[in-house]
């Protein structure tokens, strides 16, 4: 008994990701080891995913419209000078925090190199193979593979102190493949092309990742830390599939070549072992591609390069990280959008599809085959929009499959992700047609996190009327201290109540709490206590917001609140891109110009008065979802009550 008790004792303080595993967590490292590697994976000169340009026809089965629009859009570019990247564009992310200027320019030299790799794939008659070269030493010339953003505040990279990061990772994925499926041509114009290629992906990014473990996207730090702390993000599984990438393709030491993976998966498991059972994203739905998706990529280069030995789609977890991203959709190209997720998106839908087929899930598959259709999925095969290579060769490969499947909109009636405490409902399923209701708990230091602890957003017949405004464009401001000093991040820029004049805070400690919910035929109901999601200095006690969607009827809102003492009117916030009128006592009127749609939000005008205030959107990313002007809505409270009960319900007039 002793010995037990002891046991029980150590395995309480372990860190979460070295507990042993339930059947609902996956380990990839503890499934498959060093010596299981060794024996699984095929050498590096065998592993042939695609075929390459000794394979004269390896790919004329892909559509004669890919092949052509590519090649004629890598004609256009030819003899076309490569962007310079100057160190004062690099240097203006720490002089004024602009990180578009520099990305824009690298990145146009990696879609370039791309969009002509698959012009002298497709055409093979060494047309491009010298811009090619030009292209593949123009980046390896760069002092730094990443972006600005990501140089640790150094200003200009450090040559001698390489960094791993996103689009480090990339470019080195986008040399291995290039290298993969243009090798011997390469070699044609001189043989230290392909030698550069793999010199300097090792210097850039096998090397430091094995020297590495500090990192934080690595996710070793996180793992030896105690309590509380924040697990890695979509940064984890986004690079680990480019090193993987880079070392199946370019590692001629086999032993080394084992050691990379086998911390590869070593690595994922800190993304994937603390990651939700329910499988929720909690950086939202436009993030899921390069989370739960990463992932995938990660798992399909694995199974691929072991014959299909490394495989882990049957797990509950892998299957509800997959299904996400349809249980998050609203209709058209609207998605759920808490934290900095964008409101409008479009899916990379033969992803969609591949993933779905791997965890057979017919509703993400048709989910794929709808997208698809509403897409110009050959055109972005053509201009690059799926961006790496590493996603658009399988991507080529299963349109047939893709086109072929049968379509269907996933308009579920009800979804509750109970670790990320998220829920989702509308009037009936299978129909966008009525109220869609989404409202989330969680805490304020999630991944990409706004101070949104309680907030909901309401759409009808599939278009928005109370919204989660998203993010805007980076800045250096965005990942720094100075975060919540940006309005869209706050907690009064939310569907949220302001209570003696104080907003939440950010921090992992300000949660909700008594979080439940419920759904039947007649209605959904979201209920939990938002009080500790404020600061002290709001003197709250507690704050029950109940959200009710009562279907083909209304969203029906109580808050029951007790604060310590009275110190400041509150104030219930929402945000709408609809025109607001107030003119009526009691009825606050949303109105969709262009659908001639209306709302009336009906509150007790003995206890509130309104005002409107208008946003003006002058940022790309923000406009992109909601146009040039978006409206706060503030109802501010007349009474000095500590304790009581406010109602207010949303109706669609008729």
């Amino acid at each position: 008994m002793k010995s037990s008790r002891l046991f029980f004792i150590i395995i309480l303080i372990l860190p979460t990701s070295l507990r042993p595993q339930s059947p609902t967590r996956v380990s990839l490292a503890q499934i498959y080891p060093i010596d299981t590697l060794e024996t699984v994976l095929l050498p590096r000169e065998q592993w042939r995913p695609y075929p390459t340009i000794t394979e004269p026809q390896g790919f004329d089965s892909i559509s004669t419209e890919i092949r052509q629009g590519t090649i004629k859009a890598a004609e256009e570019v030819l003899g076309q000078s490569w962007p310079v990247l100057p160190a004062t564009v690099f240097l203006e992310y720490v002089r004024n925090g602009n990180r578009s200027n520099y990305q824009g320019l690298s990145f146009d030299r990696r879609q370039r190199l791309a969009l002509l790799v698959m012009a002298e794939v497709y055409e093979r008659q060494d047309r491009f193979l010298d811009e090619i070269v030009n292209g593949i030493w123009a980046i390896c010339e760069e002092s730094f593979w990443g972006v600005p953003a990501h140089n640790h505040g150094r200003g200009l990279p450090d040559v001698e102190r390489p960094i791993v990061d996103l689009f480090a990772a990339e470019t080195g994925a986008l040399m291995a493949w290039t290298y993969y499926l243009l090798g011997p041509a390469l070699d044609r114009v001189n043989p230290l092309v392909t030698q550069r290629i793999i010199l300097e992906t090792d210097q850039r990014l096998l090397t430091p990742y094995l020297e590495h473990d500090d990192w934080g996207w690595m996710g070793f730090t996180w793992r030896e830390r105690e309590g509380y702390s924040r697990p890695v993000n979509n940064w984890n599984p986004w690079i680990n599939s480019n090193i993987i990438a880079c070392a199946l393709i370019l590692e001629e030491n086999p032993q080394r070549r084992v050691q990379l993976i086998a911390k590869c998966m070593d690595s994922l498991d800190n993304f994937i072992l603390p990651y939700p059972a329910d499988g929720g994203c909690d950086e939202g739905p436009s993030y899921w591609g390069r989370a739960a998706a990463s992932l995938f990529d990660c798992l399909y280069l694995l199974e691929s390069a072991s014959e299909g030995h490394i495989a882990v789609w049957d797990r509950p977890l892998i299957r509800n990280m997959g299904s996400y991203i349809y249980k998050t959709y609203i209709s058209g190209s609207y998605f759920i959008n808490f934290a900095d997720a964008s409101a409008k998106m479009n899916i990379n839908a033969p992803l969609v599809y591949r993933f779905g087929k791997a965890i057979s899930d017919q509703t993400m598959m048709q989910f794929a085959a709808f997208a698809a259709q509403q897409q110009s999925l050959e055109s972005k095969m053509i201009s690059g929009s799926f961006g790496v290579l590493s996603r658009l060769l399988p991507a080529l490969f299963c349109l047939d499959e893709l086109s072929a499947t049968e379509a269907a909109e996933p308009l579920l009636r009800d979804v509750w992700f109970s670790d990320i405490e998220v829920m989702v409902a509308r009037s009936m399923a299978n129909d966008d047609k009525g109220f869609f209701l989404a409202a989330k708990g969680g805490h304020n230091d999630e991944s990409h996190n706004h101070n949104d602890v309680g907030n909901f957003i309401v759409y009808h017949d599939g278009r928005p009327v109370l919204i989660d405004a998203g993010a805007q464009t980076y800045t250096a401001k965005t990942f720094s201290s100075q975060r919540y000093e940006l309005w869209n991040n706050q907690s009064a820029y939310h569907n949220l109540p302001t209570i003696n004049g104080h907003m939440q805070k950010e921090g992992h400690m300000y949660k909700a709490h008594r979080v439940s919910y419920s759904a039947d035929n007649k209605k959904a109901v979201f209920s939990l206590d938002i009080a500790d999601a404020y600061p002290q200095e709001a003197q709250v006690e507690h704050w029950v917001r109940t959200v009710t969607l009562h279907r083909k009827k209304n969203v029906h809102v109580l808050e029951t609140y007790e604060l310590s003492r009275f110190e400041q009117a509150v104030e219930i916030n929402f945000i709408t891109p609809l025109n607001v009128d107030f003119s009526r006592a009691g009825t606050i009127k949303l109105e969709n110009t262009d659908t001639s749609q209306s709302f009336v939000l009906n509150y007790d005008a003995a206890v509130f008065s309104p005002r409107v205030e208008t946003i003006t959107i002058d940022d790309g990313r923000m406009s992109g979802s909601w146009g040039d002007v978006l409206y706060r809505l503030v109802l501010t409270s007349t009474q000095s009550d500590t304790e009581g009960e406010i109602v207010y319900t949303l109706d669609a007039k008729q």
